[in-house]
C-alpha cells in the first residue's frame, strides 16, 4: 500500500516538472508574456537593448544545403536567430512574417537565420520549398550546445535578436508579431 502511494506521490511531482517549461524564467532579458509581448519594448541608444550587454555566443552550424554557416558571417548586420522545427504550429504561422521582413530588410543589413532544433536537412528542403523561405535555414540536430548557448531552449518558437554589435539585444518566447519586430529592427538601425 506505501508504495502504491510513492508511486502516486512520484507521478505528481513528474506532472509538476513537466510544466516547468512554461513558466517565466529569467534569462537577462526583458521579461516575456505569454503572447510573446516583451515587457520593455524600447533598446536604449546605439542598438544595446540589454544592460546586460551579453555578446552572442559564437557558432558554425550546417545550412539544409550542407554548407557552413557561421554567426561571424553575418558581422554588422541585424541578425534574428530563429529556434523553430517544422512540426511547430507558431514556428510555421510566424514564418511569413519573417519572410516578409527579410526582403524588405536584407538591403539594410538584417539577417533571419533559422536554426531547426530537431529536423534533419533532408526534411527541411521541401519545407523551405512551401513556405517560401528566402533566408538560411541551418541544422542544429545534434548541436545542443548551440542551443544550450542560447538557451535554455525548453520550446520552440524562440526568436534572439542580435545587434550590429553582435550582442545579445532581446529573445522572444513563443510568437512575436510581424509589427513587434518590425518596430524593433527599426529600433536597431
Amino acid at each position: 500500500m506505501k508504495s502504491k502511494w510513492i508511486l502516486v506521490a512520484a507521478a505528481c511531482l513528474g506532472l509538476g516538472l513537466a510544466s516547468v517549461p512554461f513558466w517565466p524564467r529569467s534569462t537577462g532579458m526583458p521579461s516575456v508574456s505569454a503572447q510573446g509581448q516583451s515587457a520593455s519594448v524600447a533598446p536604449a541608444a546605439g542598438g544595446v537593448c540589454d544592460a546586460s550587454g551579453k555578446m552572442a555566443p559564437p557558432f558554425t552550424l550546417k545550412d539544409m544545403n550542407g554548407a557552413d554557416v557561421s554567426l561571424a558571417d553575418y558581422k554588422g548586420k541585424i541578425v534574428l536567430l530563429n529556434f523553430w522545427a517544422t512540426w511547430c504550429g507558431p514556428c510555421k504561422y510566424e514564418i511569413p512574417s519573417f519572410v516578409k521582413l527579410q526582403d524588405k530588410y536584407r538591403d539594410q543589413g538584417v539577417a533571419f537565420l533559422g536554426l531547426s532544433v530537431d529536423d534533419p536537412a533532408e526534411n527541411l528542403k521541401p519545407f523551405a520549398e512551401k513556405y517560401g523561405i528566402n533566408y538560411p535555414l541551418l541544422v542544429g540536430l545534434g548541436r545542443e550546445d548551440v542551443q544550450d548557448a542560447y538557451g535554455p531552449i525548453y520550446g520552440v518558437p524562440i526568436t534572439v535578436m542580435i545587434d550590429r554589435q553582435g550582442r545579445i539585444c532581446k529573445t522572444h518566447a513563443g510568437l512575436a508579431s510581424e509589427a513587434q519586430l518590425e518596430r524593433e529592427i527599426s529600433a536597431l538601425m
